[in-house]
């Protein structure tokens, strides 16, 4: 018996509505009629047209940039939804904006990660769905239930339709030390070896390559990370792949395109042969660049969202 709620709903902001249009389609119902904008002094406004009294609500937002606006309209919509007399409200955020802020680096140090966290609380929500948290340890910054999908399924289907058989030829790489657990269960799931990047980071958005620990000479490798921001380090990675370790060639594939400043020019110019994105945040223009791909969620935040709203377990999404 489903007692949280008679029926479900789905809303969104503004920051991805195309993938809240698929998620809806392939779930077989429509977005909940609403208006979410900005008065002139640039406050955000929400308007539900529809009740959603008793409903299992689910918010479909990611908080990408611009990231606070995003953020807002996600916390305004969860207290107009509580307001209204919503049964449960889950907020679904594919990308989880401020997760690299998820410790102090230093004195003195935010851990603005955790305040998000408080702030989704207070405004309402009962539950979080996201994917690929930049530190899976986020999880235990909220005081409610959190479901952390993976998007490496999404990228072992693609590679082993891409290539096939010639995967037994391939070498995944891990772009630093700190991805390298996430690379090894992406390698094991294509039968694949690691290598890593070791690299020394000199400031915020650059860092120098030192080392590639592994054999990667004359092998195809397929660079895993969670996200690319403004591309320096996946494209310095893929650099020393090729000049230091020779390899054949570097494919390359992330979660989360952030894609800022200079990213897309230095992507363009590396020696990369092709990188594949989740479309958690929206696609850039095609005409920008011919080296990105994007893969879609949709179909598997629609069997989570279908799966949450049944009560059903939805670990069969991590296989």
């Amino acid at each position: 018996m489903i007692s949280h709620g008679k029926d479900i709903k789905i809303f969104c902001g503004n920051s991805n509505q195309k993938l809240a249009e698929e998620i809806c389609k392939l779930m077989g119902t429509k977005l909940g009629e609403a208006e979410v904008g900005k008065f002139s002094d640039g406050e955000v406004f929400v308007s539900l047209y529809e009740s959603v009294r008793g409903s299992d609500v689910f918010v479909i937002q990611s908080t990408c940039n611009p990231v606070n606006d995003n953020l807002m309209e996600l916390l305004i919509m969860i207290d107009a939804l509580k307001r209204a007399s919503a049964g449960r409200i889950t907020a679904v955020i594919p990308y989880y904006g401020y997760a690299r802020q998820d410790r102090k680096a230093k004195a003195r140090d935010p851990i603005s990660a955790k305040l998000v966290a408080n702030m989704l609380t207070a405004a309402g929500a009962n539950r979080v769905l996201t994917m690929d948290l930049h530190a899976s340890q986020i999880q235990g910054f909220f005081d409610i239930p959190v479901d952390n999908l993976l998007g490496n399924p999404i990228f072992v289907d693609y590679y082993a339709k891409k290539f096939g058989s010639e995967c037994n030829n391939m070498m995944v790489v891990s772009p630093d030390v700190g991805s390298v657990s996430r690379a090894r269960a992406f390698a094991q799931k294509l039968h694949m070896n690691l290598a890593i990047v070791d690299k020394r980071r000199q400031m915020a958005n650059s860092c120098e390559v030192m080392n590639v620990i592994g054999d990667v000479e004359g092998m195809d490798c397929i660079l895993f990370d969670d996200m690319v921001d403004t591309g320096g380090s996946l494209c310095n990675a893929a650099r020393a792949i090729i000049d230091i370790g020779h390899a054949k060639s570097v494919h390359a594939c992330a979660s989360h395109g952030v894609l800022s400043g200079p990213a897309i020019d230095r992507i363009n110019d590396s020696c990369i042969t092709e990188l594949a994105l989740l479309d958690t945040i929206p696609a850039i223009d095609p005409a920008r660049s011919s080296k990105i791909k994007y893969l879609t969620v949709a179909p598997m935040f629609a069997e989570a969202i279908e799966r949450t709203y049944q009560e059903i377990s939805i670990s069969k999404l991590f296989r």
